[in-house]
């Protein structure tokens, strides 16, 4: 398979690189335009901050790229924020990919939730072969202080003091809040299936 990552300056990249090395699958780290066109699958993670993301993006052209993109994608913490139109952080015009917006999480959040939400939470009403075997209610890990509101491309539902979209898919674009590379081992299958996918 040819798996490519998209390189950028908000990646998670060596950590999704260990979680593919445990699956027996190896990836080009690779922010070259025609090397993301000619991928069987692309990966896009991050971590850190939506408005320092999408300048990096478009700094690179990948903003334009990313959305041309045909096969299965996979948006990853702040990989899946950008897919979104907007975000809160920074006032962040995103991808504008999913149409709805990532919001903060604002306190308070009942049972003394804190944000950042840091550490282990459920996953429920799972859709989409991306969750093929996956039982509902299965604890993924999270690292996160701003949200994807519901909206009709959810495809999975975690709850912090509100409901909000953990998983999204529109078309070939699929996104997951929660980090897979660091949820043991739900997260590789997660990641497995998306290689199947």
């Amino acid at each position: 398979m040819n798996l490519a990552i998209v390189k950028y300056n908000a990646g998670n990249i060596q950590s999704v690189l260990f979680a593919l090395e445990r699956l027996g699958v190896d990836a080009k780290v690779t922010d070259d335009k025609e090397e993301l066109f000619a991928a069987d699958k692309v990966i896009f993670p991050g971590v850190g901050a939506a408005r320092s993301a999408m300048d990096s993006l478009k700094e690179k052209g990948l903003d334009v790229v990313i959305k041309q993109l045909k096969q299965p994608v996979l948006g990853i913490c702040v990989g899946m924020q950008l897919l979104f139109e907007h975000s809160e952080e920074s006032d962040t015009e995103c991808l504008g990919i999913i149409p709805a917006k990532v919001r903060l999480f604002r306190p308070p959040l009942g049972d003394g939730g804190k944000v950042p939400q840091v550490g282990w939470n459920d996953i429920y009403n799972l859709k989409t072969n991306l969750f093929k075997d996956v039982p509902e209610h299965s604890y993924i890990y999270y690292v996160h202080s701003y949200y994807a509101e519901m909206n009709p491309y959810c495809i999975a539902t975690s709850n912090y003091g509100l409901e909000y979209a953990s998983a999204v898919q529109k078309d070939n674009f699929y996104g997951v809040q929660f980090h897979t590379e660091k949820s043991a081992k739900v997260g590789d299958m997660i990641l497995k299936n998306f290689l199947d996918l």
